[in-house]
C-alpha cells in the first residue's frame, strides 16, 4: 500500500495527482539515507497503487535538491567498507529505478538548486518544467568521484546527447535553465511564482488521459533503449494490441463518434 504519509519527505495526493518534495528547505533539501531509501520504496509502491495517476516532484523554499547531506551522507560515506558502499550505490540506483518503472508520468518542477543526487532525481523524471534560476549540476566529479552515478551515463546523453552529457559529467559545471532549454533537457522554463501552478496543470492534464496508456507508454520509452528497431516496433505492436482492448480505447470511439470529449477511467 502506498505511504500516504511518508516521514522524509512531503507527500500530498489530490484528484490524482501526488505531489512531493524534500523537507529541508533551509539546508537546500538534500538527501539522507532515510530519505532516499523512503522515496525509493514510495515509488516502488506507487506501480500497485491506482489512485495515482500522475506525480510532481516539486521543489520547496525556492530549491530542488542540493543532493547527498555532506554531513549525513558524505562523512559516513568516507569510513564505510566496500561491501556497505556497495549496498549505498545499489540503493541509491534503485531508486531511479523505481522512478522509471513505476507505471505513472513523473513531472519534476525544478527551482534554485539542483545538483548531485538531486539532478539525478530530475533526470529520471519523464517531464522537467524550470524556473530560470534553476541550475542543475551533476557534480559527482567534483567530489572525487566518477560521473556516472545512479545511471547518469546511460539516461543523460538520451536526453540531451553524448557530447553535451559528456561536458557536464566530466567538468561537474552547472548548466543555466537557459542552457537546459536549449538542450532538451528542461520542456519549458516558466516564473518561479508560476511553477508550482504549471507542474500542476501537467500533471492534471496528464492524469485526465488514458492512464492505462500511459503506463504502457512509460514503459515502452525504458524498455526500447536496449531493442533494435525491429525489436522496438514488434513491442510496440503488442503494447498497442493490449491498448486496443481497454474499455478507455471503446470509449474514446464512442465520444468521438458523438463528437464529444472522451472520460477516461483508466481500465
Amino acid at each position: 500500500m502506498l505511504n500516504t504519509d511518508p516521514k522524509h519527505f512531503l507527500c500530498r495526493i489530490e484528484d490524482g495527482v501526488a505531489t512531493i518534495s524534500l523537507d529541508r528547505p533551509e539546508r537546500k533539501n538534500p538527501l539522507t539515507f532515510d530519505s532516499y531509501a523512503e522515496l525509493r520504496d514510495w515509488f516502488r509502491d506507487l506501480h500497485y497503487d491506482d489512485t495515482v495517476k500522475a506525480v510532481v516532484f516539486a521543489s520547496n523554499g525556492g530549491n530542488f535538491c542540493s543532493g547527498g547531506d555532506v554531513h549525513d551522507i558524505i562523512g559516513p560515506l568516507t569510513k564505510m567498507s566496500m561491501k556497505e558502499l556497495l549496498a549505498f550505490t545499489r540503493m541509491t540506483g534503485d531508486l531511479v529505478k523505481a522512478m522509471v518503472t513505476c507505471g505513472k508520468p513523473v513531472i519534476a518542477a525544478i527551482d534554485g538548486i539542483c545538483v548531485g543526487a538531486g539532478a539525478i532525481i530530475a533526470m529520471a523524471s519523464d517531464i522537467r518544467i524550470a524556473t530560470p534560476e534553476a541550475k542543475t549540476a551533476f557534480l559527482f566529479t567534483r567530489v572525487g568521484l566518477a560521473g556516472c552515478d545512479m545511471g547518469a551515463c546511460a539516461i543523460l546523453p538520451r536526453i540531451i546527447g553524448q557530447g553535451r552529457a559528456a561536458e557536464l559529467l566530466y567538468t561537474g559545471r552547472s548548466m543555466s535553465a537557459e542552457e537546459g532549454h536549449a538542450w532538451g533537457f528542461h520542456n519549458k522554463l516558466v516564473a518561479a511564482d508560476a511553477l508550482e501552478a504549471e507542474a500542476q496543470s501537467w500533471a492534471e492534464r496528464i492524469a485526465a488521459g488514458p492512464n492505462f496508456g500511459h503506463m504502457m507508454t512509460k514503459t515502452m520509452l525504458a524498455q526500447e533503449w536496449s531493442m533494435s528497431i525491429e525489436q522496438a516496433i514488434e513491442a510496440e505492436a503488442q503494447a498497442q494490441a493490449i491498448c486496443m482492448q481497454t474499455a478507455d480505447f471503446e470509449r474514446a470511439y464512442h465520444a468521438f463518434v458523438k463528437k464529444e470529449k472522451p472520460l477516461f477511467e483508466g481500465d
